[in-house]
């Protein structure tokens, strides 16, 4: 008999829409030995949509495990504030802790423990009744149903890394926060983790992704934060930021290579010969497409192939942090 589909139980969204909404934030770590103090957070303003999957991109030390760890309570403000779906971190923080699951970078099971057993401990340290644990659904849903009774100790690295999502998942809280969950594993595992992720998201869970992997960003983020030495450089849709690298590239086929020197409209375009064609860096809210190709025309070339390339996020990324 198969098990039963996991379904998130938590409150409705909060009125003002946002699952975390932070302003000023900031952590200034003290000096010590002499050494200066270290400001991991700068001033940090930033709203995470409910239902979104979002992610905070950003090189190792740029402060988004900070930020992660003050909502969830384990590292202290020095000022600002912090909403976690509509309850401040300071007026209610036990409440703040309760509406999060945190999946650390860390593999912290207990080796003799099983997978079911460390599911239904968790579920009774966070006082969910038994009659409202969906342990198997749970465990369904991280693909460990076959390992259930195994010892963790037995289990690999990836199927470790899934019972994380699972122990983060026992209360059913409205938002998951997945510290770089892919960091160092191989690639059947990173697809199975993402097929994970938006199972819950697709539930109707907030997913907030710290990743510097650009790649998982580009392929599961629907809104995207970069963090850069402790502050927001920017935050927008996947759409608007990728929109914002404002370059594309159009790569032309010609039947016959063109003189040594081009034409100097085409130089004035910034046409360049390489790798046996044609290629063109141009701004679409400048020119189009269509006009390049005009100009290509007049020059009297012989197109016998079209392709263009738009910019990644990795593209994005290097322009911001640069």
């Amino acid at each position: 008999m198969p098990a039963t589909r996991f379904r998130p139980n938590f409150v409705n969204r909060p009125d003002s829409g946002l699952a975390i909404a932070v302003s000023g934030l900031s952590k200034n770590y003290a000096g010590s030995r002499g050494k200066p103090s270290h400001l991991a957070l700068d001033a940090v303003d930033l709203q995470v949509p409910a239902g979104c999957i979002f992610g905070l991109l950003g090189p190792n030390g740029a402060g988004k495990s900070t930020l992660i760890n003050i909502l969830a309570g384990t590292v202290v403000k020095t000022s600002g504030t912090a909403i976690v779906w509509g309850t401040d971190i300071d007026d209610n923080p036990r409440q703040a802790r309760a509406n999060i699951g945190i999946v650390p970078q860390e593999l912290n099971v207990d080796a003799f423990f099983t997978p079911r057993q460390t599911i239904d401990l968790m579920a009774g340290l966070y006082g969910v009744p038994k009659a409202e644990r969906q342990t198997e659904a749970i465990l369904d849903m991280v693909g460990l149903s076959e390992q259930a009774d195994m010892y963790a100790r037995r289990l690999s690295g990836g199927m470790r890394r899934r019972l994380l999502v699972g122990k983060a998942m026992v209360h059913q809280p409205p938002i998951l926060i997945l510290d770089e969950p892919t960091a160092g594993v191989d690639v059947a595992l990173r697809q199975r983790l993402w097929d994970n992720i938006k199972t819950l998201n697709a539930a109707g869970v907030t997913v907030v992704l710290t990743t510097h992997y650009l790649e998982e960003a580009e392929a599961l983020c629907d809104q995207i934060a970069i963090v850069h030495k402790g502050r927001i450089i920017t935050a927008k849709s996947k759409a608007d930021l990728m929109a914002s690298a404002g370059t594309k590239q159009l790569h032309l086929t010609l039947a016959s290579p063109p003189p040594a020197r081009l034409p100097k409209a085409l130089q004035q375009l910034g046409a360049v010969w390489q790798d046996g064609r044609l290629s063109i860096s141009f701004d679409p809210a400048k020119t189009t497409t269509l006009a390049l190709l005009a100009e290509v025309q007049k020059a009297n070339f012989d197109v016998r192939d079209i392709s263009t390339a738009e910019p990644d996020l990795e593209d994005v990324f290097i322009s911001l942090t640069q």
